[in-house]
């Protein structure tokens, strides 16, 4: 859907990395640019993966600390190390030491009741002086440690994009992209007004569709359009290699299921899938007749 946006992977723990079983940095050359976002709060165990992560091709380290489950803050990393500057200045160092590609931090505005807009900023000068960091995205809410699952702190607190744009404006020497409750490219244009990047999260995984115009609106790219189809057929030699590794095509087709989202044909789109794709031996003509059912839920709507 885009070549230009930098894709960032989920949050993987540097224990997961150093000591799980499974491949946890494993990417396909397709997904570049992409940034590897760690979760942790050793400097030692951070550097010790975020070197494996440049040798595996990674363009980017980014720490999280902004994550506020509580998984995440028994371990001690996420959110709560937002109270903890210097340690995430040593993380952050401690990182960049060893490697030469780009080390960011993706932070939130503020905690519980450390909220201020000064909390605020002396994060960031501790963390930019002490650590080095030069870029920084900044999910515009504060997060509440406890009373709220990860999934309400995503929306119960308000947010406050004004003060993302003020920190940039005390802090113009720094890269900054701004995340949170943005769901369209035009919402992103204005941002960009204001802000060096824009971060979308749970938008880009709902209705990836708005993917489809990035290249074009925001970074000028002057190419043929493509379309939700051209992109779904375009995996199809991605789908039949992980299915001879043995994928489930379920756990691949459940990440599109939103990408036919306001179309003609997306319910029967999700329908299709939904009913098929984890059957035992599913593969590429579950998602061709998907789609043949969104080609005939728009004929049908055109013959209307």
């Amino acid at each position: 859907m885009t070549g230009q946006a930098l894709l960032y992977t989920e949050m993987v723990t540097t224990g997961a990395i150093i000591h799980g079983k499974g491949d946890y940095l494993g990417f396909g050359d397709a997904e570049h640019p992409v940034a590897l976002q760690l979760g942790g709060s050793h400097p030692a165990d951070l550097a010790q993966c975020a070197k494996l992560a440049e040798e595996r091709g990674y363009d980017e380290i980014n720490l999280n600390v902004g994550c506020p489950s509580d998984r995440v803050q028994n371990g001690m990393f996420g959110a709560c190390l937002m109270a903890q500057a210097s340690l995430v200045a040593d993380c952050i160092k401690a990182m960049r030491d060893v490697v030469s590609i780009p080390v960011t931090v993706k932070t939130r505005i503020g905690i519980d009741e450390q909220d201020s807009y000064e909390f605020l900023c002396d994060f960031v000068q501790q963390v930019a002086e002490n650590g080095g960091c030069e870029t920084f995205i900044i999910h515009a809410r504060k997060a509440w440690l406890s009373g709220l699952s990860p999934k309400e702190n995503r929306e119960i607190p308000p947010l406050d994009h004004p003060r993302v744009y003020q920190l940039k404006k005390d802090f113009p020497h720094l890269t900054m992209a701004i995340n949170g409750g943005i769901k369209t490219l035009e919402e992103a244009k204005t941002h960009l007004k204001y802000m060096d990047g824009v971060m979308v999260g749970r938008e880009a995984y709902q209705n990836p569709g708005m993917l489809l115009d990035v290249d074009h609106e925001l970074f000028g790219i002057d190419a043929p359009p493509r379309t939700a189809p051209d992109i779904i057929r375009a995996m199809y030699p991605y789908i039949e290699m992980e299915l001879t590794k043995g994928t489930y095509l379920g756990h691949i087709t459940r990440h599109i299921l939103g990408i036919f989202q306001s179309v003609p044909g997306a319910r029967q789109w999700r329908r299709h899938l939904s009913e098929n794709a984890h059957k035992p031996g599913a593969g590429i003509d579950v998602v061709e007749q998907a789609l043949q059912r969104v080609t005939q839920a728009q004929r049908a709507l055109i013959q209307a």
